[in-house]
């Protein structure tokens, strides 16, 4: 993780030194508080950083550490019934761990890692699957059926599919890919 150092600080918005391998729109942890910002400009190896938490207290020749990934959301079941802050944050969740008002650096996972949902596949062993393609489903709720497809960048033959109940961390299949 690339670290780097504050040289200013406006309101919500920082710059920071030293982030060489910096691309634009990359999250950045901003101070050992951890804030939360994103890259907003680069010029030579000063990055501008818009922090989506309070920066009071935060000043110049704190850290700045990259995550060398951009803001991104993450889907899966679990998402429709959870009310978010702006940044994906489930606030049930920060409520029960820092009260009414959110703890400046606060963190938690955007779904559930420990529910298990039921998974209904719809291909079976021996299909051929390319990225994106749908390998099954979980019902969420009466309304919401979620469609869980093959992650970006795999591809091959389904070697093994399970039907069972699984957390969002689970293997729910095997896919050999013998073109790699």
């Amino acid at each position: 993780m690339e670290t780097a150092k504050i040289t200013k600080v406006a309101g919500p918005v920082v710059v920071a030194k030293g982030l060489k391998n910096a691309k634009m729109y990359d999250v950045v942890k901003v101070s050992n508080r951890k804030l939360i910002g994103e890259i907003i400009e680069l010029n030579k190896d000063l990055a501008t950083i818009q922090v989506y938490e309070e920066t009071s207290g935060v000043g110049p020749g704190e850290p700045v550490f990259s995550t060398d990934m951009p803001l991104c959301v993450e889907l899966g079941p679990g998402l429709i019934s959870s009310i978010y802050d702006g940044i994906q944050r489930p606030l049930d969740v920060l409520k029960a761990s820092s009260g009414e008002f959110i703890t400046r650096g606060a963190e938690a996972d955007a779904v559930d890692r420990k529910k298990k949902w039921d998974f209904e596949p719809i291909l079976k062993k021996g299909d051929k699957v390319i990225s994106g393609d749908i390998i099954g489903t979980v019902q969420e709720s009466s309304i919401v059926k979620h469609k869980i497809m093959v992650p970006y960048g795999i591809q091959g033959e389904i070697k093994e599919i399970y039907k069972d109940k699984f957390t969002v961390t689970d293997t729910i299949a095997l896919i050999e890919d013998r073109e790699r």
